[in-house]
């Protein structure tokens, strides 16, 4: 989610989207799915809120692209 991309259209943003869901569930799904099987309350919590985050920070990213050049007049 680092490199900024151009979103044209419908088509561009859905690609984006699912890009976006393979990176969350690969990295934040797994550690809570093995916090789950291994670990304590506390970093099932953790990993939990990491998810959440993540998927926070991915929906901010898109609110701040789409919001670029908006007067806030």
């Amino acid at each position: 989610m680092e490199d900024a991309i151009q979103i044209d259209n419908r088509g561009d943003s859905g690609l984006w989207a699912i890009e976006v869901a393979k990176q969350i569930v690969a990295a934040q799904g797994f550690d809570l799915a093995r916090a789950a099987r291994d670990g304590s309350e506390d970093d099932v919590r953790a990993a939990g809120n990491a998810l959440g985050e993540a998927i926070t920070d991915a929906m901010m990213e898109v609110f701040d692209g789409l919001t670029v050049g908006v007067s806030g007049e």
